[in-house]
């Protein structure tokens, strides 16, 4: 295990412009560090409750699962991807964090503040695969819509949805 949290602490500080201060920063007071996104990795954060969801199904496919990254005041999930100078994400209240964007990260396996690794960095480079993502993002979305439809509310944006509803003796509204 030790090998691979200094594999781990390696591959993350590599994306930062001096990977030495990086390793210092998070020895420091805060244990955060600021680093480049676009090189090594994107980063697309969504909201908790959606995030969690999809990382669950993520983590039930038989494939090795890239970083996640928790903000638990912000209350948002950032799962990291391959880069993308595209970035092509488009969604309600998701965030992508491409060329020229920066994130906050603990050292990996480790907690600090506000910061949480779900999913600590492996050592090996290992990223999600933008399809997956997409497609786990995609059944949270329904399963989230499912859970807001006797609230008539959208899960992501708050606003009213519109339905039909029916009255007892099965004549709609």
């Amino acid at each position: 295990m030790r090998t691979i949290g200094r594999q781990a602490t390696e591959w993350l500080a590599a994306a930062a412009t001096d990977p030495r201060d990086c390793k210092r920063q998070w020895h420091e007071e805060s244990g955060v560090a600021v680093l480049d996104c676009g090189r090594f990795w994107d980063v697309l954060s969504v909201p908790e409750e959606l995030g969690a969801l999809a990382l669950s199904a993520l983590l039930r496919i038989p494939q090795a699962p890239g970083p996640v990254l928790a903000d638990v005041v912000a209350r948002r999930v950032g799962f990291f991807l391959p880069p993308d100078p595209a970035g092509r994400w488009v969604g309600t209240d998701v965030r992508y964090l491409g060329h020229g964007a920066w994130v906050a990260v603990p050292a990996p396996h480790r907690a600090s503040g506000r910061l949480r690794w779900l999913v600590p960095p492996d050592g090996a480079g290992t990223l999600f695969v933008p399809t997956a993502v997409e497609a786990a993002l995609q059944q949270a979305l329904g399963t989230l819509a499912a859970r807001a439809a006797p609230r008539r509310r959208c899960p992501v944006c708050g606003t009213r949805t519109v339905g039909t509803r029916l009255r007892s003796g099965g004549r709609s509204r």
